[in-house]
């Protein structure tokens, strides 16, 4: 995970506004995004968290400029949070994620694939955590790689695995696959969305293998409907 600048947020904003109407990215990379995957929708998912019981010792940023103002929620069988979207392309070196696409661009994530070699950020949705600290410990709360996570973003669901870490005080990112099906901006340099964004994740989950999307998929749906029932 790497932090975005004020100004590096603010231009993947207006890049967002000016290429909303379009059918397709500038790259010709993004693929239009379905409402939800799998059986629970969006409006469902936020109607469960609407308040927050804030388990976090203190709140994070979403960029290192920004004040800490993000929260992580506690609910029934998950931890939650709402913020922005900076784009993951760390992993396996691809024609989307590599040096030259990416300014801050790393050949590895914190949790590997099941023959060891890292995630692909631009094939895998794979969402960010920050490093724990004093601020949380993401693994004393349940959370750990490959833990299942529903992305909301404009009313589409996306499922995903926790794939990285991050700095310990900066929430709020996700690999390139993650915003591509959320229809966000997926280029590493520009993109993103500076809000709107709610992370919901399912504790003490975990997709096998990592890099199976669809495991994540038919999982994650069991888990948000179980955590419909449950708050």
């Amino acid at each position: 995970m790497r932090s975005r600048t004020l100004t590096l947020t603010a231009a993947a904003g207006a890049a967002l506004l000016a290429t909303a109407a379009l059918p397709s990215y500038a790259a010709g990379t993004a693929r239009p995004a379905s409402t939800k995957e799998g059986s629970v929708s969006a409006a469902d998912l936020l109607a469960k968290v609407t308040s927050c019981s804030q388990l976090s010792n203190g709140k994070y940023r979403t960029d290192e400029e920004t004040s800490a103002s993000i929260p992580v929620c506690g609910k029934n069988g998950a931890v939650f949070w709402k913020a922005d979207l900076d784009i993951d392309c760390d992993g396996q070196r691809t024609s989307k994620c590599n040096e030259n696409t990416d300014p801050w661009y790393q050949d590895d994530t914190a949790f590997h694939q099941s023959n060891g070699r890292p995630l692909k950020a631009d094939s895998l949705p794979y969402v960010v955590v920050p490093s724990s600290s004093g601020i949380w410990n993401h693994s004393g709360a349940g959370i750990r790689g490959g833990g299942v996570v529903a992305v909301i973003y404009n009313n589409k669901v996306q499922y995903a695995v926790v794939g990285d870490t991050g700095p310990s005080k900066i929430i709020g990112e996700a690999s390139y696959a993650t915003a591509q099906a959320l229809g966000i901006d997926p280029d590493p340099a520009s993109g993103g969305t500076d809000s709107g964004v709610t992370y919901i994740l399912f504790k003490n989950s975990q997709v096998s293998p990592i890099e199976s999307h669809g495991a994540a998929v038919s999982l994650g749906d069991q888990l948000a409907r179980q955590f419909i029932r449950d708050n």
